[in-house]
């Protein structure tokens, strides 16, 4: 039997507006969700902006409650209604956004934004904390040098490195993922989207990867399921979904997709560097 260690069932988010004399009006941006993911294997979830993707996420890594549905991280029912998750549980989940310069405190070192996660989350002392901060650094990529610098100081792809690394710093089981990639050049895509395999295989990694953008979410993917407008209308095998889509608005999506390969990545980069050649 798969070791699951995500599971949501029927989850709806609501959200509330409207002021004494206008009335309330009550907006649902969940509309029953259902998901599992297994230990070690990448769930994508894709759609349009405003579909809900965003939502989920918060949900997922206890930033929000759900309105109603059920939600197991690694056995444990979690329900922010209820009760808040202990730091332990917390640590189990971690979350990369999509845009790494804002995700980071500009005022604050490389090195400092790693280890303050061990700072708040372990008992190690400052010259672990730093050894595992280094040591976290080069496998992401990275050299040592780059730990004495602040955010501005770094390329994009860079920053995102080391958002990657701050969180798997307290050693997560699953890390979700949102939009980790739209805001890189494409060539830089691709190199993320190979570490973020490589760090998968090696630490073992369930991840939630949520994006809009198809030509990414097929190189990691190994469920899918396709949102719009807070609901799941199609979910499956990502190879049989990439094979033979069956909603029509996974259709949509596909042909609004230049291509749903990471190669075609690197095969629109290199037309698009000849074409600045031949200019």
């Amino acid at each position: 039997m798969s070791d699951i260690v995500l599971k949501a069932d029927g989850l709806i988010r609501e959200y509330t507006s409207g002021g004494v004399f206008g009335g309330k009006k009550v907006n649902r941006a969940l509309k029953g969700i259902s998901l599992q993911l297994e230990r070690g294997r990448t769930l994508a979830v894709v759609g349009e902006s405003g579909c809900g993707k965003s939502t989920l996420a918060r949900i997922l890594t206890m930033i929000d409650a759900q309105t109603d549905g059920t939600l197991q991280i690694c056995g444990q029912n979690v329900d922010l209604r209820q009760h808040k998750p202990d730091a332990a549980l917390r640590r189990k989940v971690q979350i990369v956004f999509q845009n790494p310069y804002s995700s980071l405190n500009p005022r604050q070192k490389i090195l400092n934004a790693l280890t303050e996660q061990l700072y708040l989350n372990s008992d190690d002392t400052a010259a672990q904390r730093r050894d595992k901060a280094l040591a976290m650094l080069d496998r992401v990529g990275l050299g040592p040098e780059v730990a004495n610098r602040y955010p501005h100081m770094l390329s994009g792809g860079m920053r995102q490195r080391v958002v990657i690394a701050r969180a798997l710093m307290v050693r997560p089981e699953i890390v979700v993922l949102d939009e980790p990639v739209s805001a890189l050049d494409l060539s830089v895509q691709a190199q993320v989207l190979n570490l973020l395999r490589d760090l998968q295989d090696e630490m073992g990694l369930s991840y939630v990867f949520i994006s809009h953008d198809l030509s990414v979410v097929r190189y990691l993917a190994d469920r899918l399921i396709v949102m719009n407008a807070g609901e799941i209308v199609e979910e499956g095998q990502a190879a049989d979904i990439f094979a033979a889509p069956q909603h029509p608005y996974t259709r949509k999506l596909f042909a609004a997709t230049p291509s749903a390969s990471v190669e075609a990545i690197r095969t629109r980069l290199t037309m698009r560097h000849s074409a600045g050649q031949n200019a």
